[in-house]
């Protein structure tokens, strides 16, 4: 039932708004003060305010004030006192509409009606931009996410910038999402920046921007992320990977909310929240020379540490069903379940590709098993990483080191020999990925599409 709060000091006109509400199926709640109307609606599920403007203690402009800051519910403000300039002023607070008394019953009715139509449109378009935007629920219930969703709340609505920091894997571009949905920029747009995966010499165009014929490939004027992610968000993932030319213009840019194309001179007033992220230890970086420590301070105003999923086994079981739903609703198949066994078997793999491996692997399982996903199945299917090398039993070995008995298809063992040269490789790079993709021959994006593949991680 759609629920309304009226918010008058006069209780003859909280008892006239109160009957007529009622009539109409309204539920009605009423209050004598701003103070007590604002703990309502930091307690309760309303859908509309009804507030007079003029009251003791706290008046309505500064109760419509207090209640923008968290919440998007509708407010029609209602004065027997009223002009052109209060109206305007209370619409530029943002109320939905302005009424004068004595109220008329159908002007009143109709706003009423305007007001919640116009609030489930806003709850839609939020539903919608989310969805577009593939802004996810964080799931779980262990203490590391708990802490992680009271502090998103805490610090989203602010502009302090945040440092995210957790593995491959765990959930940190999800973290950024939100604390850019709760913010006051939700409205305007969150711009993403990988910068492990833009070449060191193009990052700052990237950034940036550049005018036409900066250098040789610059054949038209480019605007770069800062001024796109202008009165919203840029968040700028695997920041630890960025070159020192490109740091030290990130920190002008920070102190001064200022930027200067490539090849530019002239200066660019920018407006760009910062949230960053990286899988790094940025103060071992900072010992080694490869991150300015003022930069760090710059960025890690708030620190969030991202767990890995092998930190919160607990979760597992939340994370597998909504994984389930989802999956199977997109290949329009019934919901599969798993038995008991199964979930205790996803919750004894080490997953260290975390939350993606984990959502990897169910797609798998529902492709490939029946109704119910059996232990037998997560043992046969999951396969976390590829096949692990076993020791030599002197059976069907080959002097090769591994038993060939474990590979039950050819593909298997492409998987498993590609995996391992692919570590081989990184490992002897010492997880130069741009060398080691020269070496391999192969695209820098594809040799990230292959580690992502087969969960590898730096020890």
């Amino acid at each position: 039932m759609t629920t309304i709060l009226i918010i008058d000091d006069e209780r003859p006109i909280r008892s006239s708004l109160r009957d007529i509400l009622e009539y109409e199926d309204y539920k009605v709640l009423d209050v004598d003060n701003g103070e007590d109307g604002l703990k309502i609606l930091q307690k309760e599920k309303i859908d509309l305010v009804l507030c007079d403007i003029k009251m003791n203690k706290m008046d309505g402009m500064e109760v419509l004030t207090a209640a923008k800051e968290f919440s998007d519910i509708p407010f029609i403000m209602i004065s027997g006192h009223g002009t052109i300039e209060t109206a305007v002023e209370a619409a530029r607070k943002g109320a939905f509409d302005f009424l004068e008394k004595p109220l008329d019953l159908n002007r009143l009715l109709i706003t009423v009606r305007n007001a919640l139509e116009r609030g489930s449109l806003v709850k839609e378009t939020k539903v919608l931009k989310r969805k577009i935007s593939k802004t996810k629920e964080i799931l779980g219930d262990s203490s590391g996410i708990n802490l992680i969703k009271d502090t998103i709340e805490k610090v989203a609505p602010t502009e302090a910038r945040v440092l995210i920091t957790g593995a491959n894997g765990a959930g940190k571009e999800l973290v950024a999402r939100w604390l850019h949905e709760k913010s006051g920029r939700s409205s305007s747009t969150l711009v993403e920046v990988n910068c492990a995966a833009i070449p060191s010499e193009l990052i700052e165009s990237e950034l940036f921007g550049h005018e036409k014929g900066s250098f040789t490939s610059a054949v038209k004027q480019r605007i770069g992320k800062f001024e796109q992610a202008n009165n919203g968000t840029l968040f700028l993932d695997e920041i630890g990977d960025m070159s020192l030319s490109a740091q030290a213009k990130v920190l002008r840019a920070l102190q001064e909310n200022k930027i200067t194309r490539v090849g530019g001179e002239k200066e660019i007033d920018v407006n760009v929240r910062v949230i960053a992220a990286t899988n790094k230890d940025l103060l071992k970086e900072i010992e080694e020379g490869n991150f300015r420590m003022d930069l760090y301070h710059r960025l890690s105003v708030i620190l969030i540490h991202v767990p890995s999923l092998a930190d919160r086994k607990d979760d597992i079981p939340t994370l597998a069903n909504a994984f389930c739903e989802e999956i199977c609703a997109e290949y329009s198949m019934p919901v599969k379940a798993f038995t008991p066994d199964a979930m205790k078997a996803l919750q004894s793999l080490p997953w260290t590709g975390n939350i993606r491996e984990l959502r990897n692997m169910i797609e798998r399982l529902i492709i490939l098993c029946d109704k119910k996903i059996t232990e037998d199945d997560v043992l046969k299917f999951a396969n976390p990483g590829g096949p692990a090398p076993v020791a030599n039993n002197g059976t069907a070995n080959n002097g090769n080191g591994f038993d060939m008995e474990q590979f039950t298809s050819f593909q298997d063992f492409k998987d498993f020999s590609e995996c391992e040269f692919i570590k081989y490789k990184l490992e002897r790079n010492n997880w130069n990925v741009s060398k080691t993709a020269d070496d391999l021959d192969i695209q820098r994006s594809h040799l990230y599409s292959k580690i992502e593949k087969f969960g590898l991680k730096r020890d």
